[in-house]
């Protein structure tokens, strides 16, 4: 027989089966007299409010208003009681759940002749595990090794995003064109009436190499002709440019001429002490040598993110299969297709359950690891966090928000629950992170820019 508990509270039946070692069945029986009290006070407070022609304004006799109103008005006072019976009984036994409370199937109700009902609730349940952390465990760190190549790489990038634009005269290989295209017939003669489209074309992102030809070298008012499917690669690409319907795109392949209107380059900045002021201030970078040291601390900084980010998915996925937790699938399965807000087929569900599923073991982890840990996180910390946050994304328009400014944009963030939420999650995936790093031990290696990110040239 399956262990059985009673809880008997104010007259009021819940009971709790467990099925197995991952799910259970809640029982709560409701009589007339768990519920009368409230269904009669919610019928009184629609009284008040009710109007109807021949009585005053909440003077509407109740007899009415049971006729019209009684059994939404039971149904509804009905689901809030056991809403709020099933969530004290299972925080009141601290009973940890997957999911929600799951309805069962074969519930039968019948409102309209019953006076005293039983409502069945699969729960599924947490399943028992645990997680040791200490040096006898060791996880790989890779970091990023801030070489001189990955410097100059940088550098390279500072200026062109600080260049100057030009206008040369003859084209180069990362130039952009200004272009007039109009549509050739099968003689290249213009077609009257035909596509006339003025835009823009970067010869670096073509990927046809006769087209990269045909255009590098161009000067000012060139007429170049070229095929539409030597310049697009897609028929998207042509309906876009063209300005041309999809399904006209896919079967247009005719000639085109080019006019070069005008060309554009962005011309590199000079590493100077010019760029060095305008950077960091005037008088902190005096020399390129101590550009270059200031750009080996900011890319190390940058990329500690991505090293915490990748040591975390190293230790998640070995956990996760070490640990190889069992879930109640069954169950989960079956919330999952109820609560989705799109429909899910079982095809979808079979598909994406595996994925979930991991997800959901790391989350058991996770938790276990703040639980084992007392880990917790303030309001205060919270608060601290939101504030940087937002004053990181003022900082991105070059912005410097008042104090008060910010606090009232944190006590909006904070007081939607879905947004604080990622907040104190995220604080508490912080919090993680520092007990594995000094939990557990660390085999740190510097590994090139290209092996860290799995670049293979």
């Amino acid at each position: 027989m399956h262990p059985l508990y009673l809880l008997k509270k104010n007259d009021m039946n819940i009971s709790k089966k467990d099925i197995n070692a991952l799910t259970a069945e809640l029982s709560i029986t409701l009589t007339p007299a768990d519920y009368e009290t409230k269904v009669d006070n919610a019928i009184k407070k629609v009284q008040k409010q009710a109007a109807m022609p021949g009585f005053r304004p909440g003077k509407v006799p109740v007899g009415l208003i049971k006729k019209q109103h009684g059994k939404s008005i039971l149904v509804d006072e009905i689901n809030k009681i056991l809403n709020e019976a099933l969530y004290n009984y299972i925080n009141e036994n601290k009973i940890e759940i997957l999911g929600n409370p799951m309805p069962k199937e074969d519930n039968k109700i019948d409102f309209d002749n019953q006076t005293e009902w039983t409502f069945n609730y699969e729960l599924g349940l947490t399943p028992n595990f645990d997680v040791k952390l200490d040096n006898s465990q060791s996880f790989v760190y890779n970091t990023v090794k801030i070489d001189d190549e990955l410097v100059e790489k940088y550098l390279k990038d500072v200026k062109r995003n600080y260049g100057k634009p030009s206008n040369p005269e003859v084209a180069e290989g990362k130039d952009v064109l200004y272009i007039d295209i109009v549509e050739l017939d099968a003689d290249n003669n213009v077609v009257a009436g035909g596509i006339f489209k003025s835009t823009s074309i970067g010869i670096d992102r073509l990927k046809n190499e006769a087209a990269k030809a045909k255009l590098t070298g161009a000067k000012k008012e060139d007429k170049i002709i070229i095929n539409a499917n030597e310049l697009y690669d897609s028929a998207v690409d042509k309906s876009i440019s063209l300005g041309i319907d999809k399904e006209v795109a896919e079967k247009f392949d005719s000639n085109l001429q080019l006019t070069v209107r005008n060309i554009a380059r962005m011309e590199d900045a000079e590493l100077n002490q010019e760029l060095f002021d305008k950077l960091y201030g005037a008088g902190t970078i005096n020399s390129l040598e101590e550009f270059k040291e200031k750009i080996k601390g900011e890319l190390a900084l940058m990329f500690a993110q991505d090293t915490d980010r990748k040591f975390v998915e190293t230790v998640e996925k070995t956990l996760v299969e070490k640990l190889n937790i069992t879930l109640p699938d069954d169950f989960l399965k079956r919330w999952l297709m109820a609560v989705n807000e799109k429909p899910l087929t079982k095809e979808q569900l079979e598909a994406e359950y595996p994925a979930y599923a991991k997800s959901m073991q790391w989350k058991l982890i996770e938790n276990k690891i703040i639980k084992n840990n007392n880990i917790a996180v303030t309001i205060d910390e919270a608060k601290e966090e939101a504030s940087n946050y937002v004053r990181s994304q003022f900082a991105r328009y070059g912005q410097m928000p008042e104090d008060n400014e910010v606090s009232k944009i944190v006590d909006g963030i904070l007081g939607k629950q879905e947004e604080a939420q990622k907040i104190f999650e995220g604080l508490y995936s912080k919090k993680v992170l520092d007990v594995l790093k000094t939990s557990c031990k660390l085999d740190t290696k510097e590994v090139s820019y290209n092996e860290f990110f799995g670049i293979t040239e």
